[in-house]
């Protein structure tokens, strides 16, 4: 039996410990429901195939029990029509689950937060049934789940519904668990510590959670990374984040999650978005990392004519005015060479580009070189930082100095009469990784 209903149609829930079933807006609502219930009875309409069903235990668990009403000496009764069903009520609470419990809350309380247990929140017509719920720093709720029984896969596939249902209504899940099996799941964020007996976990003393909590190691994608690129390239040249697994006290677990200094975060890996507890600190560097656009977008080029290539041309360009004369790279292995003008139009001493400075080991520009590793040197700092004041500062400047090179290579790439794409490449090449 419950005292929980869920009406199908009408699409509300019913607590028959109350004499207008918690809808004062309808008046005779339980003669309506019990008469319609009474009446499908005697036609012989099956249970299953009416409209009232478990609107507690089983509906939380995303199991649809179907039921039926009663009178049974002046007191209302919903009885559920399976056996299994009305069973999963009468389970009694575990020891171990109650310790869990009690220490979360004394947790929770030595770190100056109140709690309580079986806690039930009004959201619309409906409530969320929480085993333990901790009021935490500024309005934030962590909704405590100890989940130590087996239960089968209708029951797990209700655990991202309570979850979802609880997170929209400003409670943070929290599912605790000492099986392997959940604490692998992707559904919510789960925690783990050993299979241990009540009076264990009821005493004060070390309790650990063995997963569920990660450290994030921060790394640069080059060819001294000790982790593979995510992106599935051999080296990608920008910043990652690899979550690595720690152990965590279960009592600072509780008393961190409710000073928001431990905050749960989704990771993307492949199609699979795993859920994990992190610092605070871990995730605002991780959202800076995300926010960060390592590799800037080339400048927009005028858009070519109908049917042009963007590639080098493959014909010999004619002669060239003296305003944007090429000058001969010193290494002509390491660029195209350009073909040679008459004498009178390229004069070193009439044209800009021809005193432009030359480095003889790449053969690019040194001024070009200056800006790129300024760009380079920039970006690097903004790694260092953590104050986000100060992170904003510098990554102005880091992209100041990044539109000023790629500025550069645009103007030379016009210039030269070279394919942009592989100026800039060559360029990162040349500085990112200098010749020993």
């Amino acid at each position: 039996m419950a005292n929980v209903v869920w009406h199908r149609k009408l699409r509300i829930l019913l607590d028959l410990t109350r004499d207008d079933l918690d809808h004062p807006e309808l008046p005779g609502l339980w003669e309506t429901v019990y008469k319609t219930d009474r009446f499908y009875g005697r036609l012989g309409v099956p249970v299953s195939e009416r409209d009232l069903q478990c609107g507690g235990v089983c509906r939380d668990m995303g199991v649809e029990a179907p039921m039926h009403l009663r009178m049974r000496g002046g007191r209302r009764e919903a009885v559920h029509e399976r056996r299994e069903d009305e069973e999963r009520h009468a389970a009694p609470m575990s020891d171990e689950h109650k310790a869990y419990q009690e220490r979360i809350l004394r947790a929770a309380e030595e770190g100056g937060f109140s709690g309580d247990s079986e806690v039930r929140t009004r959201v619309g017509r409906s409530w969320i049934q929480t085993d333990t719920l901790v009021e935490g720093a500024d309005g934030r709720c962590i909704g405590w789940e100890v989940q130590l029984s087996t239960i089968d896969q209708s029951g797990l596939r209700g655990v991202r519904a309570r979850a979802a249902k609880a997170a929209k209504n400003g409670i943070t899940p929290a599912w605790h668990t000492d099986r392997a099996a959940y604490a692998q799941r992707n559904d919510t964020h789960w925690t783990r510590s050993d299979h241990l007996p009540a009076y264990v976990i009821a005493r004060t003393g070390d309790l650990r959670i063995v997963s569920g909590f990660r450290t994030l190691d921060f790394w640069h994608c080059d060819s001294r990374a000790l982790y593979p690129c995510p992106n599935g390239i051999r080296r990608c040249g920008k910043a990652h984040a690899t979550p690595k697994p720690r152990d965590v006290l279960f009592d600072d677990m509780v008393r961190q999650t409710a000073a928001s200094t431990i905050v749960p975060i989704q990771l993307r890996a492949g199609t699979t978005v795993h859920r994990y507890w992190v610092t605070s600190a871990d995730r605002d560097r991780l959202d800076d990392l995300h926010s960060d656009d390592t590799r800037l977008p080339p400048e927009r080029e005028a858009a070519p004519a109908n049917g042009a290539s963007r590639n080098r041309p493959t014909c010999q360009p004619a002669a060239v005015p003296s305003s944007t004369a090429p000058t001969p790279p010193s290494r002509p292995g390491l660029l195209p060479p350009q073909p040679s003008a008459p004498a009178i139009e390229t004069e070193p001493a009439t044209t800009e580009h021809s005193r432009q400075a030359t480095d003889n080991t790449t053969g690019l520009p040194s001024d070009l070189i200056a800006l790129q590793q300024a760009a380079d040197d920039a970006h690097a700092q903004l790694q260092h930082l953590h104050d986000h004041h100060e992170r904003d500062l510098q990554r102005q400047v880091w992209r100041e100095a990044a539109a000023a090179a790629q500025t550069a290579v645009t103007h030379y790439a016009r210039t030269k009469r070279l394919n942009r794409y592989e100026v800039e490449a060559r360029l990162r090449r040349v500085v990112r990784r200098p010749a020993r």
